[in-house]
């Protein structure tokens, strides 16, 4: 099964079925991307686009489901284009979420996570549940791009997208207060327990969002967040999904297909916390939490494809954009050794151009790496216009 499928498996099984929906204005897309025009300072998104990413603003993946679109790839591209001072691609990527994934209004209708080709031959919504984490790096670009370009209208449709997260994809948990939750639909287990996920939680973009936006319950997100990253990861590993219990606290989830496991979903943790700010709130006791990470990777040599929360017991080498997104975290933990020794791994075995989760932890992980972007204490995104 590819990335794409492993980490988005629970978001179908939480519904327990695939919705043929179809949106207004949704566009046929029945041909290989051709990529959106050439913008900005940044190379590597460049050809990520080229690669990815059709003229009409449509993430492609490589799920080996005919070239679907995850709310995900969108958010995550128009993340990148700002970084990149794209405010071309940054509109066709907006323009394309917004009509085909939200029937045209972001602030009336959460994305659907999931688009492609449906059994009758038509393209358009496969699934019309949300994913949180998609929406949230939304909500963040819509309003750094507001700050960034002096454009109030993306602040504008950035505040009716968080309230609708903060109404439609938030719990209050006892014991962790209000909590995101991974959709609006799918993940009360039963009363009392519910099903999370920790890589939906990026401690800079929950802290930069309760500046940005006026709802108090995203200082309580941000807060919850953190307790959850680092009370899922007791042995130091963070699992891909992991069940709350009202009265046992953290339980492994032992019925998900997982297994207990972290893998394609929660690398992405480790890539969150290595980005922090050095300032940032809850940087230091979340790094300390996934010590044990770090002195994997140095002792093993590379990252695990997937890896045993509670044992310790990896599976074998992760691919190489698992190192990619491992560089940021190895340099904040100070492990230098590990750091140059996984440099190396990543330059005699690089990233397949074609491998489209890869590629996005490859523009996170390397691109903090050279420098392109910075996240400020609070979170603010810092983008350099030209290479450092």
């Amino acid at each position: 099964m590819t990335a794409s499928l492993l980490r988005r498996t629970a978001l179908l099984t939480g519904l327990g079925l695939i919705a043929p929906c179809v949106l207004p204005r949704a566009q046929a897309q029945t041909r290989a991307p051709a990529g959106l025009a050439r913008g900005g300072n940044w190379p590597a998104w460049d050809a990520f686009k080229a690669q990815f990413t059709s003229e009409e603003g449509r993430v492609v993946s490589d799920d080996g489901e005919g070239g679907r679109t995850y709310s995900e790839g969108q958010a995550y591209g128009l993340f990148f284009a700002l970084v990149a001072n794209d405010r071309k691609g940054f509109d066709t990527l907006l323009r394309w979420t917004e009509n085909n994934l939200s029937g045209g209004d972001l602030g009336t209708r959460l994305p659907a996570w999931l688009w492609g080709r449906r059994p009758d031959g038509s393209w358009g919504i496969l699934d019309s549940n949300a994913a949180s984490d998609a929406d949230l790096w939304i909500a963040y670009a819509l309003g750094e791009a507001a700050r960034l370009w002096k454009a109030p209208q993306y602040h504008a449709l950035g505040v009716r997208l968080a309230a609708r997260i903060i109404a439609e994809e938030t719990a209050d948990l006892p014991g962790l207060g209000l909590s995101l939750l991974p959709a609006p639909h799918g993940f009360v287990e039963s009363e009392g327990r519910w099903k999370l996920n920790p890589s939906y939680l990026p401690l800079q973009v929950m802290q930069r969002l309760a500046t940005l936006y006026p709802q108090a319950a995203w200082k309580q997100l941000a807060q919850s967040s953190e307790k959850i990253m680092v009370g899922s990861s007791p042995k130091g590993y963070t699992p891909d999904w992991i069940l709350y219990d009202a009265r046992q606290g953290f339980l492994i989830d032992e019925k998900g297909k997982e297994k207990g496991q972290g893998t394609y979903n929660a690398i992405r943790v480790y890539l969150w916390a290595g980005m922090l700010n050095p300032a940032a709130p809850g940087r230091k006791s979340l790094l300390a939490a996934l010590g044990p990470m770090a002195r994997y990777v140095r002792e093993q040599g590379h990252p695990p494809e997937s890896i045993d929360v509670l044992t310790g017991q990896g599976s074998g080498p992760g691919p190489a954009g698992f190192t990619a997104a491992m560089l940021p975290f190895l340099q904040a933990q100070g492990e230098n050794t590990a750091l140059q020794a996984q440099r190396s791994r990543l330059a005699a075995s690089p990233i397949r151009p074609t491998a489209y989760y890869e590629q996005t932890l490859a523009l996170f992980g390397l691109g903090w790496m050279e420098g392109w972007f910075r996240f400020a204490s609070g979170g603010q995104l810092i983008p350099q216009k030209t290479k450092p």
